[in-house]
């Protein structure tokens, strides 16, 4: 698997930095202690900044002029449209409108430092992807979630922005559990856990939204706490825990309808060894998960978003980021987030009518 790291011309190193842990196939700076964040852009190779430039375009007598050797007429300047280039190694990033606006690397950063006025927040990785027109971050909030005796969930904020002029700003709250690195992406229907920006909004909206996403996460923290303590007391069968899988895993329409009639022989071949591979996993924790994990609706959501987690392979590292945070991996984590707490309301109601 690749990693579509970018390397950093001033220093040909890989753009990125990680506390401890070789993360991202051992690649690019490791560093004991948590950093500032002027020493996390640096350690993640991102202390360079980007700029819109003019675009132009060669007209006919252009073109003529190489095989002629007589003078080139003057480029024609292209309207409305500008390229971001990075102003290190002069790179071009993409390709943006006229009201685009940049957000240097060191304001990402600083998004984070707002929210908390720079204390608490443990930066953890930080890189840059392709040539350096991707950047993430990951930042660990102080305190656990903590689900049963042993069983910790760390607080993360993910941050990502771009410069070739796809996507917004995006921050979201992501829970991690210690035990398998398993990136517990989840929201309430009736709210989101993240926040988007567009690059044409200035500072202080961005700073309104840092401390909205602040909100978001103490929320969640409280609610997800609740929840997942509670799944870890809901005991339900291996058929159970298979259903689950096979619903939360569903591709598309025309495969739920055939789980659904129970027409089994309809099926990919290629979603089934997906559901095989989700059920191993709920049935293969360790013995340190098992407590609120083995035989649980914990165990069930801890599966779907494991597998994507831990299991699936992905093209590169880049495709597993998109996948996790705003792709497949989050779509299926959501849908099997959705489905343990419908299961766990029917329950619920079912008891509180025998009783």
């Amino acid at each position: 698997m690749g990693h579509n790291l970018a390397i950093n011309p001033n220093t040909n190193e890989y753009s990125f930095f990680s506390r401890k842990e070789k993360a991202w196939h051992g690649l690019g700076q490791i560093v004991e202690d948590y950093p500032t964040s002027a020493e996390a852009l640096r350690f993640a190779g991102l202390d360079y900044t980007v700029e819109k430039r003019p675009l132009f375009t060669r007209g006919l007598e252009n073109e003529l002029a190489e095989l002629d050797t007589v003078f080139a007429t003057p480029h024609i300047a292209v309207p409305r449209y500008y390229a971001t280039v990075r102003n290190d190694n002069h790179a071009v990033l993409g390709v943006v409108g006229k009201d685009y606006e940049v957000v240097q690397n060191v304001d990402a950063f600083t998004f984070f430092d707002s929210i908390v006025g720079g204390e608490g927040i443990q930066y953890e990785t930080a890189g840059a992807l392709g040539q350096g027109e991707r950047i993430f971050i990951t930042a660990k909030l102080p305190g656990y979630i903590r689900v049963g005796r042993e069983d910790c969930i760390e607080k993360y904020l993910f941050l990502t922005t771009s410069h070739d002029g796809y996507g917004s700003i995006t921050a979201a709250f992501t829970p991690v559990r210690v035990v398998c690195n398993n990136t517990l992406n989840a929201a309430m229907r009736d709210h989101t856990n993240a926040v988007k920006i567009r690059h044409t909004n200035g500072a202080k909206e961005r700073l309104a939204e840092a401390h909205k996403l602040m909100g978001i996460a103490h929320r969640l923290s409280d609610e997800l706490s609740g929840i997942f303590n509670q799944w870890a007391k809901v005991h339900i069968s291996d058929q159970e825990v298979k259903h689950l899988i096979e619903v939360a895993m569903v591709p598309n329409r025309e495969t739920l309808d055939h789980l659904l009639k129970g027409h089994t022989d309809e099926l990919s071949a290629v979603y089934t060894n997906m559901v095989d591979k989700v059920y191993e996993y709920a049935l293969s924790a360790p013995s340190q998960q098992q407590e609120t994990t083995k035989g649980t609706l914990f165990g069930a959501y801890n599966a779907v978003t494991g597998y994507f987690q831990n299991v699936r392979n992905y093209k590169d590292g880049e495709a597993k980021l998109k996948s996790i945070m705003d792709g497949t991996a989050l779509q299926r984590a959501q849908t099997a987030f959705n489905l343990c707490t419908d299961f766990a309301k029917e329950l619920s109601m079912n008891h509180i009518i025998i009783n």
